[in-house]
């Protein structure tokens, strides 16, 4: 071969070899560890999109900020890893008093976050609070004895809150809403989805506050005021679009005094109110009672702005036991629809 084709060849091959050498390496996901003492909030400000913040065993007296995209905090399990409040708050979360704050921006969501196998309990506010995420997933968590919200959402899509116990917080459970500082229409909530959670002793087991496009699925709720509420107003877009199937609901008849929104709160199971086009299907409702304008087993109610519930459909749900009715149309909408229901007593006569 020509020795100057050699030495071309040689010195491409080089310059190709250095090229190669200089490309930035891919990031390597990393676990940062975390020990009871040591700072969850240094670890996660460390973690950079792929990381994962693992929590060891024990209990955690501070507040997360998570506002890095694909992140995950996993704890060693919800009965095993627990965060509480601090006595000296530090942080905006901590001094919303709130436990873990999932936080983006409207111009730029927060993304793929994770929380997972820990539980978060007595927190001034909010157990779990996140705002203007995509895909956030919480699963697996507890939330116990927070002073407002379980796990709470807003002005967020596709979010997959599963397989948590939601227990004695002041106010929901699991709470999602379109948005929670403005009187605006219902958002898209992007296919959200709530399901097999189980939700104890709260004012309300779940609520949905003025979104489409999401669905509530195979949850227990039992010993709630209420135990899914799903809400809408005047405004428009309307709240609706939604699927509420195979959930269990049952003796939901702690009493929860009235709000500036609702009256008292007893023997709720399923609630529209104010809603449209959702499907109510598949659920077992059972030994809900009480004496509020919104008890019984599945209840339709105009807002108390006056906007009715119309072409909601209510077919296939087992109900027995509930009082004052089992299937209850307090609606003053004609386009609502109940069929295929086994239940004892309805409101009125005639739809079981």
């Amino acid at each position: 071969m020509d020795r100057r084709l050699i030495a071309y060849l040689a010195c491409t091959t080089a310059v190709a070899a250095a090229g190669l050498g200089a490309a930035p390496a891919a990031h390597q996901p990393t676990v940062h560890r975390v020990q009871p003492g040591q700072s969850i909030q240094k670890a996660v400000d460390a973690a950079a999109p792929g990381d994962t913040v693992l929590l060891a065993a024990g209990t955690y007296r501070q507040s997360v900020d998570i506002t890095t995209s694909d992140i995950t905090l996993r704890g060693h399990g919800a009965n095993h890893t627990v965060l509480m409040p601090a006595t000296k708050t530090e942080g905006a979360c901590a001094r919303a008093g709130n436990g873990i704050c999932v936080t983006g921006t409207d111009d730029k969501p927060l993304k793929d976050v994770s929380v997972r196998s820990l539980t978060v309990r007595g927190f001034a506010e909010n157990g779990l609070w996140a705002t203007r995420t995509e895909n956030l997933r919480v699963r697996f968590a507890g939330a116990e004895e927070n002073g407002r919200w379980g796990i709470a959402q807003e002005r967020s899509v596709r979010g997959v809150i599963s397989h948590n116990l939601a227990q004695d917080n002041g106010d929901a459970g699991v709470f999602v809403a379109g948005t929670v500082d403005t009187e605006e229409g219902a958002r898209d909530a992007g296919k959200t989805v709530v399901r097999h959670n189980r939700t104890v002793g709260n004012r309300v087991g779940v609520t949905v506050r003025r979104l489409r496009n999401m669905s509530v699925d195979h949850n227990e709720a039992t010993g709630n005021c209420a135990a899914v509420l799903v809400v809408g107003d005047e405004t428009t877009p309307r709240a609706g679009d939604l699927n509420v199937t195979h959930n269990h609901v049952h003796g939901n008849n702690k009493h929860c005094g009235k709000t500036p929104r609702l009256p008292f709160l007893q023997g709720s199971g399923i609630v529209l109110t104010g809603v449209e086009d959702t499907l109510v299907a598949f659920n077992r409702v059972e030994d809900n009672k009480g004496t509020s304008p919104l008890s019984g087993g599945i209840v339709l109610f105009k807002s108390l702005a006056g906007s009715p519930s119309e072409r909601n459909e209510i077919r296939d749900n087992l109900l027995t036991g509930n009082g004052p009715a089992d299937l209850a149309n307090r609606d003053t909408a004609k386009t609502n629809t109940f069929s295929r229901n086994t239940c004892t007593l309805s409101e009125p006569a005639g739809m079981c």
